[in-house]
C-alpha cells in the first residue's frame, strides 16, 4: 500500500524502512500533524512482513527533531494537556517503544524536547558529531510529555536526567555518548550509512528473538512485571519457533541461517 505524507519521507532499502522528518524550515518540529503520521508510517512497517529494521532521522544537517511544536499548545488546558500527552504516548513514544522491530534513531542535529522523547524511545541511538540534545521543558514552565522523565533516566540514570530536565541544559554528542544515551557518534557524512550498517547487523538475526528480546529488556523497566520470570517463559516459548529450528539447525551444518 502506497502511503501519502506531508511532513515525512518513507523510503524501502532492502529490508530497512527509513522515515525522515521531513519539516526543514521548521527544523523538523513535531506537531500533531506530523506525529500522526509517524504514527501511521511506524505501524505499516510493523505490519510489513518484508520490513526487519526501521530506521527514523530528520531531514538535513541541522536538526534530527527541534522539539515540539510550541504553538500548537500554548494556550490548553489542563484537560488537554493531559491528552496531548495521553494520545502522544499511545499514538507514537510508547508504540516505537514496544514495537516487536527493532528501531534505529539517526540524530543528526538538533534533538531537543519531544526530538530528544523521539530518540530514547528507539531501542538504539546513533548520533552525528553534531547532536544536540536536551529536555528544555521546564524553561517553558511544563515538564517532558512523552516518556522524557521516564526514559532519559532509565537509560542516563537518575542523576543525570534529573540534571538534565531541571537545568533544561542541552549536551553534545560526547557527553550523550559518556551518558549513555547514544551508544556511537559518527561523522556528520557517515551517520546513516552507520546507522544501515547496524540494521543489516540486526538483520542477521532471529526476527522472533529479536522481538522477545525487546520485549524482555522493557520487562526489566515495568514494576508489574518479574522480568527475570518474564525471560524465562520468553526463553522457553523461542524453542517452538521456525526460527530456533533454522538458527540451531545452521550452526551444526556450519552455514549461514536464512531467517
Amino acid at each position: 500500500m502506497q502511503l501519502n505524507f506531508k511532513n515525512i519521507l518513507v523510503e524501502t532499502e532492502g529490508r530497512i524502512q527509513s522515515i525522515t522528518i521531513n519539516r526543514p524550515s521548521k527544523l523538523n518540529a513535531l506537531d500533531q500533524a506530523t506525529i500522526k503520521e509517524l504514527s501511521i508510517a511506524i505501524q505499516a512497517a510493523e505490519d510489513n512482513n518484508e520490513i526487519k529494521v526501521i530506521l527514523i532521522t530528520g531531514a538535513g544537517e541541522k536538526a534530527f527533531v527541534a522539539g515540539a511544536d510550541i504553538s500548537e499548545f500554548s494556550d490548553f488546558s489542563v484537560k488537554e494537556g493531559k491528552i496531548l500527552s495521553q494520545k502522544g504516548h499511545q499514538e507514537l513514544f510508547s508504540r516505537i517503544d514496544n514495537l516487536s522491530k527493532p528501531v534505529i534513531a539517526a540524530v543528526n542535529g538538533f534533538a531537543l524536547g519531544g526530538g530528544l522523547e523521539l530518540a530514547l524511545s528507539a531501542h538504539i541511538r546513533i548520533f552525528s558529531e553534531n547532536a544536540r540534545v536536551g529536555l528544555p521543558e521546564t524553561s517553558l514552565g511544563v515538564i517532558p510529555g512523552y516518556g522524557g522523565t521516564q526514559r532519559l533516566a532509565q537509560i542516563a540514570g537518575k542523576g543525570r536526567a534529573m540534571q538534565m530536565i531541571l537545568s533544561a541544559e542541552m549536551i553534545d554528542a560526547s557527553t550523550a555518548l559518556k551518558y549513555g544515551i547514544t551508544t556511537v557518534v559518527v561523522p556528520q557524512e557517515d551517520l546513516i550509512d552507520t546507522a544501515k550498517k547496524m540494521a543489516n547487523k540486526i538483520m542477521k538475526n532471529a526476527p522472533s528473538a529479536l522481538t522477545k528480546a525487546i520485549q524482555c529488556i522493557n520487562a526489566s523497566y515495568s514494576h508489574e512485571i518479574d522480568g527475570f520470570g518474564y525471560e524465562i517463559d520468553a526463553f522457553g516459548s523461542c524453542f517452538d519457533t521456525p526460527d530456533f529450528k533454522e538458527g540451531t539447525k545452521a550452526f551444526l551444518e556450519k552455514r549461514k541461517a536464512n531467517f
